[in-house]
């Protein structure tokens, strides 16, 4: 017996000496070669395409010489030498794909990928027919366009099929369930983002291998069975019901995603019965009620998203079970509690239990509660993983034994912003990127160490109570780029070193107590985009060499003591992108800056806005934050009818200009109506004289004039009634003369709009026009003849205490008045009621 395997043994070493490379000379067939050569010369190659990887096909033999089943991305039989797999994707691909692409001739594909490249809106070919023995076939993110061919639905031996596409670039499958139909191999199915506009078919309950099954944004509607899956991801479906029958609350569901469906009432307790669930995502719905203890159950959840609901009441202590979470989103709801059911939750990356507390209307929404102190032993036992952490807009007192040292050397992201903290300032971490701890009760001075985090690029340390000198360092850390210090009760001059290639894009210092000059260094920040000064004690003239920032979006210099002309020091300004400008409350004289004013680009093209949006920066943060990051939206005050408007966004099609409480002389130039897009202009209480410019008629937008308390003459131009937008007006305490305007607006302006002006007559004044004598006579000339001539040294605060009168363009913190023939506010205000729910 013992010699049957010496024989097997000799018998198996000489068939294979027949036989010595069998395997290795198996070379891929010339048809297919050829095939694959002629699909490769109908595109080209798009490196800058974002989807672009790795373009595969470079490594092909250029004359289509060689084996093929060695080329990148091809993959073939072993003994056929058929090529039955091939792997495009991402392959940087740019062309139109023909309807006789010669794909259809490789007829033992088992696997083609093509997902991720760029076809150019060309129509998926009809074809695929011919591919019969297809397993898994992936066309997703492709930019293919139009109708899913139907023959697709003739592959009977689907494992696995992929037509996700882009929002932008969608494709229409008219009727899902004849797609369907004879796929019942399918054990993956993606069809996220495609046009199905119709109820999900039935048919699908009953696909017994069906594992994983995408339907994110496709326009479902109707109810839901949950049916046998792994996988599940209807998010997206606004006008889709989800109902959870029974019989599947045993299922083997590791990841279900049901966010911005139509999915309301409470979470149902036996959710707690998905023992294999490891993500559970459902923001953005209509979940009330409070959060099911049975969620405790979930053990193997990592990812934990039910924000944006209206959830309720306290957070169950048996979330202290869901050890392996990794992830964790409940903000946006109405919860609250404190923090201590966090302590057992060792393994977090993300938490974001914030409160989003709107502000930007004054409405009842509800908002977390999350309260008490920070416990010490959330920074200690989550110190290795934590990377972002949201507690922001809440009612959080304080850090457990007053300890603002954070130990989290992974730490990314933090936001405490908008809490009741009453404590000195916390050091960020080394490697914080975004640190917003504004709106509380900070107080002492800035320590230098603040500077040790040298990965910072938003910092936000607004509307607290921090005294002293402003950091040196935050001028010339790497790469700042946001920088709000404004609100506070800082003191000393603005640092002065900004460094070439400075990083920052807004700077916002208003409203403290700094002194001094501003420093000249700041042209060196290149890309700034917002400078606000306001609300200080700077004594300068006019910093022009900001014009070399072209960049410059919004400049507030207002209520500080800067003096001189302005018009003198200008060579060659560069405001080309400045839509906002508040010189206002300060001692600037001489002329009004016509030279500034006409180099206003960005104020001399009206853009169309469909779509509410505000100026704002988007920090460049590392791509695990991407879930935390939020636009940095500019803030301003702004001054109207004597009122003060806090803006916490401004629209970014606002165009402003502000020189109020000046002592500006001379003519208001023509060229002001060049600036077409203008909203307000605001020129009162200077010097300012001459006539009206009939020009401002070409303001077809402008929403708010001023020229009150100047010494302007002559008449009111009859082409001012033209402005239909004009909803505040107001040219009192001058010494115009001749009849008022008539029309839509001038109609339904008060008297005192137009008080102080002696010669003039008509609606709303007492005094009536006449054709005869009893019209008083306009004044022939007007000369200053001293300066005690000028209305600036009247007591502007006392006279305007009752104009009273709301404008407003944007959206406002505290309570306000809606004009309403403010067309523009009401529409964007509209606009933004709708889009409050992400």
């Amino acid at each position: 017996m013992a010699a049957l395997p010496l024989y097997l043994l000799l018998t198996s070493i000489f068939l294979l000496s027949l036989f010595p490379t069998r395997f290795a000379e198996v070379l891929c067939h010339a048809d297919e070669s050829s095939a694959l050569m002629e699909f490769k010369r109908s595109f080209k190659t798009n490196r800058t395409d974002w989807r672009c990887i790795h373009p595969k096909v470079h490594s092909w033999s250029q004359d289509g010489s060689g084996d093929c089943c060695s080329w990148d991305g091809v993959e073939c039989d072993e003994v056929t030498g058929q090529v039955i797999a091939l792997n495009l994707s991402s392959s940087c691909l740019s062309g139109i794909m023909s309807p006789n692409t010669t794909l259809f001739r490789l007829v033992h594909l088992e696997s083609l990928n093509l997902a991720f490249n760029g076809f150019n809106f060309s129509s998926i070919p009809y074809g695929f027919s011919n591919l019969s023995r297809l397993k898994h076939l992936n066309l997703s993110h492709s930019d293919f366009f139009g109708e899913i061919p139907h023959d697709i639905s003739q592959l009977y031996e689907l494992i696995s099929l992929d037509l996700s596409c882009n929002e932008s670039v969608p494709l229409h499958l008219p009727n899902m369930s004849d797609f369907v139909h004879n796929l019942t191999g399918l054990k993956e199915l993606d069809l996220s983002d495609v046009n199905l506009s119709s109820r999900l078919p039935s048919i699908l309950a009953n696909f017994s291998s069906l594992t994983w099954l995408g339907l994110s944004s496709c326009g479902l509607n109707g109810d839901f069975p949950l049916p046998n899956l792994e996988v599940l991801h209807v998010d997206g479906n606004s006008n889709l019901s989800v109902f959870f029958p029974k019989s599947h609350w045993g299922s083997p569901l590791k990841s279900l995603d049901l966010s911005r469906t139509n999915i309301s009432g409470e979470i149902p307790t036996l959710i707690g019965n998905l023992s294999l669930l490891n993500e559970l995502i459902a923001y953005n719905c209509y979940f009330s009620g409070s959060l099911p203890s049975s969620l405790g159950n979930l053990s193997h959840l990592t990812y934990l998203d039910l924000s944006d609901n209206n959830l309720q009441g306290q957070i169950p202590v048996s979330f202290a079970n869901l050890t392996q979470l990794s992830l964790l989103y409940l903000n946006s709801n109405n919860l609250s509690d404190t923090l201590e059911w966090v302590v057992n939750l060792t393994k977090l990356i993300g938490l974001d239990l914030s409160g989003y507390l709107s502000k930007l209307v004054h409405l009842e929404l509800p908002h977390n509660k999350i309260g008490g102190i920070i416990p010490r032993w959330m920074w200690n036992k989550c110190r290795e993983s934590l990377n972002f952490i949201d507690l922001s807009n809440n009612l959080l007192t304080g850090f457990e034994n007053n300890q603002t040292d954070l130990p989290l050397p992974k730490l990314r992201y933090l936001d405490i912003s908008s809490n009741l903290l009453k404590t000195t300032l916390p050091i960020p971490p080394p490697l914080v990127e975004q640190y917003d701890i504004s709106d509380n009760v900070l107080s002492g001075e800035v320590s230098t160490s603040i500077c040790e985090a040298r990965y910072l690029l938003m910092l936000d340390l607004s509307t607290n109570t921090l005294n002293g000198a402003i950091p040196p360092c935050l001028g010339s850390t790497g790469p700042l780029e946001f920088l709000n210090l404004a609100r506070n009760k800082f003191d000393g001059i603005i640092p002065r070193v900004y460094p070439n290639g400075c990083a920052l894009r807004m700077i916002d210092l208003r409203g403290n107590q700094l002194r001094g000059i501003v420093p000249r260094s700041l042209a060196n920040c290149g890309m700034l985009e917002y400078l606000n000064l306001g609300d200080n004690q700077i004594n300068d003239t006019f910093p022009f060499w900001l014009l070399e920032l072209a960049s410059l979006k919004v400049i507030a210099l207002q209520s500080n003591m800067f003096h001189g002309p302005i018009e003198d020091s200008l060579s060659q300004p560069n405001f080309t992108s400045l839509q906002i400008m508040d010189l206002s409350n300060n001692g600037f004289n001489g002329e009004l800056p016509s030279k500034l004013l006409k180099s206003c680009h960005a104020m001399k093209v009206i853009v169309n806005q469909n779509q509410l949006a505000y100026l704002s920066i988007y920090p460049l943060v590392n791509a695990s934050l991407a879930r935390f990051v939020r636009r940095m939206t500019y803030a301003m005050t702004l001054m109207n009818k004597g009122m003060k408007m806090e803006y916490a966004k401004i629209p970014d099609v606002l165009v402003w200009i502000d020189l109020s409480n000046n002592k500006f002389e001379g003519f208001i130039p023509e060229l002001i109506g060049d600036l077409k897009p203008l909203r307000m202009l605001n020129l009162s209480n200077n010097c300012l004289n001459g006539t009206i410019p009939p020009s401002l008629a070409n303001l077809t937008i402008l929403e708010s004039l001023d020229l009150s308390w100047n010494n302007l003459v002559g008449e009111i131009p009859q082409q001012l009634a033209g402005l239909t937008f004009l909803s505040d007006f107001d040219v009192s305490h001058n010494r115009l003369s001749g009849p008022i305007p008539r029309g839509t607006q001038f109609d339904t302006f008060g008297s005192n709009s137009f008080v102080e002006n002696d010669g003039l007559c008509g609606n709303p004044l007492p005094n009536k026009c006449t054709n005869g004598d009893n019209v008083p006579p306009p004044p022939s000339s007007f000369k200053v003849d001293n300066e005690e001539d000028c209305l600036f040294d009247l007591d502007w605060r006392i006279v305007l205490g009752g104009a009273g009168g709301g404008f407003l363009v944007g959206i406002v913190l505290e309570n306000f008045i809606i004009d309403k023939k403010s067309r523009w506010f009401l529409h964007y205000s509209k606009k933004m009621a709708e889009g409050w729910k992400r």
